[in-house]
């Protein structure tokens, strides 16, 4: 992907310039543990929200679902992810997540991660509510995004959290509790059925090389190293992450539509 300018770029993408594959909060780990409780099989219409570089699609398309389709809104994206992966019933689509362009009820799995905590609160629910349309009866969607802990978490800590966020990684992230992300996913009229955490440990060198491999995290290593702006904005991001170390998480949420 290119990146036209490192000291304004969104930082998932300054990531992906490195050589970054994985760039979900809780990583590989909580990923699968996504696409396990999806429980995608052969007779399941796949929609996954805002794909990034395919990492997640790749996993679900391993296990042959009778269709997928993309959905995200940079067209440079799109553009990336349909010369990468090709396939029968697979498509990759330029669109909102707020309004899809696709008929209701035409997907029995939807998914999407690191996506809603981008977004201020009215829009979290506006694409909760898209997916529901989307969604089959009995149909199951999953998120996997930036928690805060405890449940209890003061205003003030929350907001200090969001704006140190929103200056490293010039994106306006707004994570959310636990008990938050719930009550958004049954106000649009889902259940939780399957809810899983892990550390907010994205950038550190255990979580780099248990999402990369030894050889690509010596050349991610090395990439960093080897360009200043970029380095200075990852250690800054991994600044951030390591002071609220205890009170942020990576959340992985899989509800029913009722």
């Amino acid at each position: 992907m290119e990146v036209k300018d490192i000291s304004t770029a969104p930082g998932h993408w300054i990531l992906a310039k490195m050589g970054k594959k994985v760039l979900r909060p809780g990583g590989k780990e909580l990923t699968e543990k996504l696409v396990e409780n999806l429980k995608i099989n052969k007779e399941d219409d796949v929609i996954e929200f805002a794909p990034g570089l395919g990492f997640t699609a790749n996993l679900s398309l391993k296990r042959q679902p009778h269709s997928y389709i993309g959905v995200d809104a940079d067209p440079e994206a799109i553009s990336y992810l349909q010369n990468k992966i090709k396939g029968k019933n697979l498509s990759f689509v330029n669109g909102n997540a707020q309004e899809v362009n696709l008929k209701q009820c035409c997907a029995t799995k939807l998914y999407g991660e690191a996506m809603l905590t981008m977004h201020a609160d009215h829009r979290k629910a506006n694409i909760i509510k898209e997916a529901h349309r989307l969604l089959k009866p009995g149909g199951l969607y999953a998120i996997h995004e930036i928690g805060l802990t405890p449940n209890t978490i003061s205003e003030e800590l929350k907001a200090e959290i969001q704006k140190d966020l929103a200056t490293t990684i010039r994106v306006n992230a707004r994570p959310l509790t636990i008990d938050e992300w719930t009550r958004l996913l049954v106000d649009a009229g889902f259940e939780v059925v399957y809810q899983g955490t892990n550390g907010m440990h994205l950038l550190e060198s255990k979580r780099i090389v248990s999402d990369e491999g030894f050889f690509n995290s010596l050349k991610i290593g090395w990439n960093i190293m080897s360009n200043g702006p970029a380095r200075k904005r990852i250690l800054a991001m991994q600044k951030v992450f390591r002071k609220h170390e205890s009170h942020m998480n990576a959340v992985v949420m899989v509800a029913r539509k009722l």
